[in-house]
């Protein structure tokens, strides 16, 4: 790697100093969201007194701003804060899909596919595989991080490259690639509920279901694996130069090759998943298909769009019981039990979290003050003539600027989506197409924010083999994907609106009138 530094890398190391500062001074989400609770509850007494109103958009009736400083918010808040928590919508959503991802983590099923699919890559198509690992392994969101970054790393040293460039790459795919999948996991129910609770705010009926960015996750899927391909190669490595060796050793466990046994038990999973697809495409294809609309016949608000949570908890359980059968890692119902109750285990910071955001956003739409902000944000949005797809990428750089300060993608959310979504239908949008855009500008910007949950990690990644890495070189070797990644996504999320494709099933990007 080069020694030298000019002025990008001093400006480089100014600007993340202050990022690093910015981000530190937050107080942890949940007690952010409880200091934002009662925030609204003050604000709530000031706006009750000056009389604004607005008109609803779709009931037509003047809306006033609702004290929470009184007795009878004092009470509201007393005897529902039970209620907010547990009809919380993202609450039950991540918890079943996270018990069906939990069993096939715990069986060891998603660390052998990983590693299967990496290490069985031809050479000259390695750095793709390892991007496109990195972006697949987003369904279970962690395990990327902990597996596959460092198994980039150990790998490409083994070809004769350099291994930070393997760690970068792999790390490009896990947390630049985060909103691109081609399949769902934990991150798209929690978001989906979020985003229905805000859609409430303006439409009391509107419903989001976790597939509702489907198709563009899909379509990027190998869009972002090649924009990673060409930043590593073309960009990264010649940066990197030759590595000189002094890292470590890394565990035998992360490059061992998949035994037979974990052969056999990927085979018993490929057969589960082809037996499940075949009972959904039973339940699908047929016009009147047993998953479909009982009195439509057709796949939106059927039981199928309706139920694919609970699918993910089916298809998960299924598929891991059958890897942890066939390589023994599973010799009762006990062992799956535990795994899903280990799953359950770690969702405890979540749980305290979702706590404090669902009194959050009761309050907020109690008070009527989500409603208000969106109707006056719709107007000023409205007479500036910024509109369409100007006005969606000027969401998605809004959105990365405030994930460098803000690690946690659901938490940043939860805040954004009560003002960001009811605005966005008051101009027209969908709030699918909103959290589309959110998810860009949050994915992009990931593998630069200090502030990220595993960045630390990542950061001693490098270390090991460069002694002399810190926050600025993993930064500086990264920005180029941020870069690629938002051009990517951006020319993307152009023409999708300008040829006017849903983001996914039954979710246009557009309200009808």
């Amino acid at each position: 790697m080069s020694r030298h530094t000019g002025f990008l890398d001093r400006a480089l190391t100014v600007f993340l100093a202050t990022v690093e500062r910015g981000g530190n001074a937050l107080p942890h989400p949940g007690t952010l969201f409880a200091l934002l609770a009662g925030v609204i509850v003050i604000i709530s007494a000031f706006a009750a007194r000056t009389g604004i109103e607005v008109m609803h958009p779709g009931t037509g009736e003047l809306i006033q701003p609702v004290s929470l400083a009184t007795v009878d918010g004092l009470h509201r808040i007393l005897t529902e804060m039970v209620t907010n928590f547990t009809s919380f919508a993202p609450l039950g959503t991540v918890l079943v899909s996270m018990l069906g991802i939990g069993v096939m983590e715990s069986s060891g099923l998603i660390g052998a596919a990983l590693r299967l699919l990496v290490l069985s890559a031809p050479k000259r198509l390695l750095t793709f595989v390892i991007v496109l690992a990195g972006v697949l392994s987003n369904t279970a969101s962690e395990i990327g991080y902990v597996l596959l970054v460092p198994l980039g790393g150990i790998i490409f040293l083994g070809a004769g490259r350099h291994p930070i460039a393997g760690l970068a790459a792999a790390f490009a795919g896990v947390s630049g690639g985060y909103s691109a999948n081609l399949l769902l996991g934990t991150v798209d129910p929690l978001l989906a509920g979020l985003s229905e609770e805000a859609a409430r705010i303006v439409d009391d009926g509107y419903r989001v279901n976790p597939a509702a960015n489907y198709y563009f996750m899909a379509a990027s899927t190998f869009l972002i694996a090649a924009a990673g391909t060409w930043v590593t190669e073309r960009v990264v490595i010649p940066r990197l130069g030759t590595y000189e060796g002094d890292g470590e050793e890394e565990s035998p466990d992360v490059l061992r090759e998949v035994s037979p046994l974990e052969r056999r038990g990927l085979r018993y999973a490929v057969i589960t998943i082809v037996i499940f697809a075949g009972f959904l495409l039973w339940g699908t294809i047929p016009s009147e298909g047993f998953l479909r609309n009982p009195d439509t016949g057709g796949l939106l608000r059927s039981p199928f769009l309706s139920g694919i949570v609970a699918f993910i908890f089916l298809g998960g359980t299924a598929v891991g019981v059958a890897y942890g059968v066939a390589t023994g890692t599973f010799k009762s119902d006990t062992d799956v039990m535990n795994g899903m109750g280990k799953t359950v285990g770690t969702l405890g910071t979540y749980l305290v979290l979702v706590f404090f955001a669902a009194q959050f956003v009761a309050y907020f739409n109690w008070t009527n003050l989500g409603l208000i902000m969106a109707v006056k944000g719709a107007e000023t949005l409205r007479g500036s003539g910024l509109g369409g797809i100007p006005l969606m990428l000027s969401f998605v750089l809004l959105s990365s600027f405030i994930n460098l300060f803000m690690g946690s993608a659901s938490a940043k959310w939860a805040i954004m989506a009560p003002v960001f979504v009811p605005m966005f239908m008051l101009l027209g949008y969908t709030p699918e197409l909103t959290q589309t855009a959110y998810r860009i500008g949050d994915s992009t910007s990931n593998i630069i924010a200090p502030m990220m949950s595993y960045f630390a990690l990542i950061v001693a990644f490098f270390e090991r083999y460069d002694k002399r890495s810190g926050i600025g070189t993993v930064v500086a070797t990264m920005l180029p994907y941020t870069f690629a990644f938002f051009t990517c996504w951006a020319v993307l999320l152009i023409m999708w609106m300008w040829l006017g494709l849903p983001v996914g099933p039954g979710a246009g990007l557009m309200l009808a009138p």
